[in-house]
């Protein structure tokens, strides 16, 4: 990768992503992709170029581009899961018609592209623990539709037309930089919040439900890596299951009583986010991840904790 579009560049992961991309591959050579509602701001600004590119203008995104000479482009771009099935609408819009969008530019330029996946692929069909790289994707939210749709047409884009195309399937993702934007995982962290400010949570799932989660380093570093990655080893593409801890609501609570000794939480579900929950798988196998470019996640339960309540008692100005 030498010149890079980062597309949604302000959102949970790509505000991250960009300023890992520059601290790597240099400032300048990072574009942060922006729609004018979500507007980039600080050290994202000021850092390196940005432009508007809103995904479902497909000459937005090749003026871009061409304007910088992009090589790969990462599409971040999406609507998450609980807010997918209040507009279903919108989110195949930018989810699957965005995607085709970012696709047929990459074809016409020359470019590798970054999509996402998600463990909100599968269904309640899919075996549940240690699920399978290759298994049966029936979910039942739009948001899983389009990220089926998304593999396939990503694939379909390599296959038939050599577009350099590659993919992991997030966990839920827990960062103490972005705030969280309405996803099913996020409880895990606004509960973080909760006990650096000392407030009772009040948990939207109920005890046992399991998910898969990561902390955002760990995902930061993968959709680097799997870029990188020796394409000659790759037998796979779109998307590799990644892993990196999984939990209930009961054993990140008690975890973080550890640090936290007042913290007390308590059980207000939400209807709709404890359904897509369960039809989520409870881990993810990564084995082919690990075989064919050498993933490996950095941090557990215990050490992203002590990371994000370091890292937000500095953000929200309170003395442990």
């Amino acid at each position: 990768m030498k010149n890079i579009l980062v597309i949604g560049g302000t959102g949970q992961i790509g505000s991250e992503l960009i300023m890992k991309l520059r601290s790597i591959y240099g400032n300048s050579n990072v574009v942060c992709g922006y729609i004018p509602s979500a507007a980039p701001t600080g050290e994202l600004l000021e850092s390196g170029p940005a432009e508007i590119v809103d995904i479902t203008k497909p000459t937005l995104i090749d003026a871009v581009v061409r304007k910088y000479d992009v090589d790969t482009i990462y599409n971040l771009a999406a609507i998450l899961s609980a807010v997918a099935e209040m507009k279903p609408q919108l989110a195949w819009a930018i989810g699957v018609d965005g995607l085709f969008n970012t696709l047929e530019v990459a074809r016409e330029r020359g470019c590798a592209v970054f999509t996402p996946s998600s463990i909100g692929s599968f269904g309640k069909s899919t075996p549940h623990i240690k699920t399978p790289q290759d298994t049966i994707q029936r979910p039942d939210t739009m948001y899983g539709v389009t990220k089926v749709s998304g593999e396939l047409l990503s694939d379909y884009y390599a296959k038939r037309f050599g577009v350099d195309t590659r993919s992991v399937r997030f966990p839920g993702l827990i960062s103490y930089t972005t705030p969280p934007g309405g996803g099913t995982t996020d409880y895990a962290v606004d509960i973080y919040y909760s006990a650096v400010k000392g407030e009772k949570f009040k948990c939207p799932l109920k005890p046992g439900t399991f998910m898969d989660m990561m902390y955002m380093p760990d995902a930061l570093r993968a959709a680097v890596e799997i870029m990188e990655a020796d394409p000659t080893r790759l037998k796979h593409r779109n998307s590799f299951n990644i892993a990196s801890m999984s939990f209930d609501p009961e054993i990140i609570y008690n975890k973080l009583k550890e640090h936290v000794p007042g913290f007390e939480m308590e059980y207000d579900l939400d209807p709709l986010r404890q359904q897509i929950a369960d039809s989520w798988p409870d881990s993810l196998d990564d084995t082919c991840a690990r075989e064919e470019w050498d993933w490996k996640p950095e941090y557990d339960l215990e050490a992203m904790t002590k990371d994000m309540l370091l890292n937000l008692r500095k953000k929200l100005l309170v003395t442990a």
